[in-house]
């Protein structure tokens, strides 16, 4: 499988609130509509919690603000999400959440990269 990772941060005029709720509410949904044209396998929104607990991770090391989010989508391969981007339809629905996406999310501060995940710790059902 192929994950993409998509680190958001919000546009300035948006609340965190804000931001997530149309993420979750708006986005979302779009998102699941073109999944069959783009050949997304999953798709998981982690939403950044207004928390003393991230201040305090964030200052123990030194870090920058945290990102309002992380969407995580997977593919069967490289070549599942090339072949999908370049159809008709996925270059369309390409198109529409990119265009969705330039209404909440601040593009230029939101990297985002493709990957492998590799498990190290797996939580097992007590027995």
């Amino acid at each position: 499988m192929l994950k993409l990772v998509f680190c958001l941060k919000r546009l300035p005029h948006l609340s965190r609130a804000e931001f997530q709720r149309y993420w979750r509410e708006t986005h979302a949904p779009l998102v699941r509509s073109h999944a069959g044209a783009l050949g997304i396998r999953r798709y998981v929104q982690l939403h950044t919690a207004d928390d003393v607990v991230n201040d305090g991770l964030r200052a123990s090391r030194g870090g920058p603000p945290a990102y309002d989010g992380v969407a995580e989508l997977w593919w069967d391969s490289a070549e599942a999400l090339g072949a999908a981007v370049v159809s008709p339809a996925g270059c369309a629905a390409s198109t529409a959440l990119l265009e969705d996406e330039r209404r909440f999310i601040d593009l230029a501060a939101s990297p985002l990269f493709v990957g492998e995940e590799h498990e190290i710790v797996e939580i097992l059902a007590s027995r």
